[in-house]
C-alpha cells in the first residue's frame, strides 16, 4: 500500500505537467491558466453546495437514532473532492469532479464495504456492526450518564423545635436572590 502511494505520489505531478504543457500549446497560456481558476471557483461552490446538503441529511438521520455512515462517507469524498479541485492541474480537477457524482461515490463505498467485510467485524463504540445495516432502529444503545440519588437524603430535616430556624428556611438562604434575611434583623 505504501508503495502505490509513494507511486502516486510522484507519477501524479509529472503526468500533470504534461498536461499542462499539451494545454498549453493548444489553448495558450492564459486560457489554460484562466481553466485552472475556473475548475477551483466551481469545485468550491459545488463542495459548498454539496456539502451543506449533506451535512442536512447527517442531521436527519441522527434525529432518527441512524449512524450516518454514509453521510461521513460521503463527506470524506467531498473533502477530498475539494482538495483535488484546489490543486492545480487537470487530472486532479477530474478526478475531483468526479467524486461530486453520487453514483461514483456509490461504487467507491460499496468498494470499500467490501474491503470492511473481508476484513472481519466492524465496531463503533465497543458495539459489532453490520456492515449492511448501519441503523440502530431498536434503541438498545443509550449513551448518557446517571447518578443515582437518595431522596432521603435531598431534602433538609423537618425543623420541629418550634423557633423558626432561620438555617434551614429556604427564603433566607444567602444564595437567595438579593442575600438578604427578607429585611429580618437578627440581632
Amino acid at each position: 500500500m505504501g508503495l502505490i502511494l509513494l507511486l502516486a505520489f510522484l507519477a501524479t505531478p509529472i503526468a500533470e505537467i504534461a498536461v499542462f504543457i499539451e494545454a498549453g500549446s493548444r489553448f495558450g497560456l492564459w486560457p489554460t491558466i484562466l481553466a485552472i481558476i475556473g475548475t477551483a471557483i466551481l469545485g468550491a461552490a459545488l463542495l459548498r453546495w454539496q456539502g451543506l446538503s449533506t451535512w442536512a441529511r447527517a442531521s436527519r438521520s441522527l434525529q432518527r437514532n441512524e449512524l450516518p455512515v454514509e453521510e461521513l462517507f460521503t463527506g470524506l469524498c467531498l473533502v477530498a473532492a475539494g482538495a483535488l479541485l484546489l490543486t492545480p492541474g487537470f487530472i486532479t480537477d477530474a478526478v475531483g469532479f468526479a467524486l461530486f457524482i453520487p453514483p461514483v461515490r456509490r461504487l467507491l463505498g460499496l468498494g470499500l464495504r467490501r474491503i470492511l467485510k473481508a476484513r472481519g467485524a466492524v465496531w463503533v463504540d465497543g458495539v459489532q456492526m453490520d456492515p449492511n445495516n448501519w441503523k440502530n432502529t431498536d434503541g438498545s444503545i443509550i449513551d448518557g450518564e446517571f447518578h443515582e440519588n437518595d431522596p432521603s437524603r435531598d431534602r433538609l430535616p423537618p425543623n420541629n423545635d418550634g423557633r423558626g430556624d432561620e438555617t434551614t428556611d429556604p427564603a433566607n438562604s444567602p444564595w437567595r436572590k438579593g442575600g438578604h434575611n427578607n429585611g429580618r434583623d437578627d440581632s
